[in-house]
């Protein structure tokens, strides 16, 4: 399980392409890679991915990772190149401060950004979505976008908005991201099992629409 808290961005080091699968490796700063074990889980652009080696004694470290066909048809993670760079969380742990919320690094779909507004202090995204997953996207609800938690501001037939702090665009990759980036999405698990289980209320008592 993860925050959505982004901790730090990572830099594609080397990449590894075969038949519906690649290998990732990321160089990060090594105090990220602190009692990190073989098998740990690490939140990269939101997607939950398994620690297959790593090297925390040389400065930056470095981390890999298996990527099997389903996260490749699921994820931006088949798009990425070396040189770019990913959002990265490690797992949560026993008194961990929860700043933002529950996430699983199960990434549902991407969504692209279809306009960006930049102020002096503030960027505003509308990312466009598949229609099915909208109705799990409510204003002032929580969304994680490339591993990141934040709120939804307004919500329309075609997708949603987002209001960017300065902090956010430092800390993460949304800063980089411009118009035609595809964004890893998991909608709030919460948010998903009420309307779910609703929608199945409603057709048990023959009231769904």
């Amino acid at each position: 399980m993860f925050t959505g808290i982004v901790q730090t961005k990572a830099q594609v080091n080397a990449v590894v392409d075969r038949e519906q699968f690649r290998q990732l490796e990321l160089a990060v700063p090594a105090h990220y890679l602190a009692a990190l074990e073989t098998g740990a889980s690490i939140a990269i652009n939101g997607c939950c991915l398994t620690v297959t080696e790593f090297n925390s004694h040389t400065e930056p470290g470095t981390v890999s990772f298996d990527i099997i066909d389903e996260t490749l048809r699921l994820t931006n993670l088949g798009s990425l190149s070396i040189g770019e760079e990913v959002n990265f969380e490690r797992s949560l742990t026993m008194g961990t401060e929860l700043g933002g919320h529950i996430v699983s690094g199960h990434i549902q779909t991407t969504a692209a950004i279809a306009e960006r507004h930049d102020s002096s202090d503030n960027c505003r995204l509308y990312l466009e979505l598949e229609p099915r997953w909208l109705e799990y996207i409510l204003p002032k609800g929580f969304i994680t976008v490339n591993g990141a938690s934040l709120t939804v501001g307004d919500v329309t037939e075609q997708g949603f908005w987002l209001h960017l702090i300065p902090e956010t665009l430092e800390r993460t990759n949304l800063g980089e991201a411009i118009v035609g980036t595809r964004l890893n999405i998991e909608v709030d698990t919460q948010t998903f099992t009420i309307v779910e289980t609703v929608k199945k209320v409603l057709a048990r008592t023959g009231t769904a629409s």
